[in-house]
């Protein structure tokens, strides 16, 4: 059975450093997390390409997908859901997703480990 461990939150940058439909990468407790500001909401998920291996899903394309909020890999274009992690390509494939919220006008990030 996998159990999911919750970290504390980290501060990563005022929410106005976010643009809206744009990925950036932030280290937040030594792991590489791209953000993505939407009209959805704040999205963190693992930095890092599944397919790939390269680190570069915060500068993939922000989009939609049947009204489900998306981040294509510039790599090889696969397209990740940001509220589940999940490879909508690629069935089995998901990128890790982690905790993200807006407190006074901070961005903060817990990361998710499975454990």
């Amino acid at each position: 059975m996998t159990q999911t461990i919750t970290l504390p939150w980290t501060t990563v940058c005022p929410l106005d450093r976010l643009d809206p439909d744009r990925g950036v990468a932030a280290l937040v407790d030594g792991v590489q997390v791209a953000l993505f500001r939407t009209t959805d909401g704040l999205f963190a998920i693992d930095n890092r390409d599944p397919v790939s291996g390269a680190y570069v899903l915060s500068r993939g394309i922000v989009g939609s997908r049947g009204g489900v909020p998306t981040v294509a890999s510039p790599l090889h274009k696969q397209v990740y859901d940001l509220r589940s992690g999940d490879c909508l390509d690629l069935p089995g494939v998901t990128v890790r997703r982690h905790d993200v919220r807006c407190r006074d006008g901070l961005v903060e990030v817990r990361l998710r480990q499975e454990g």
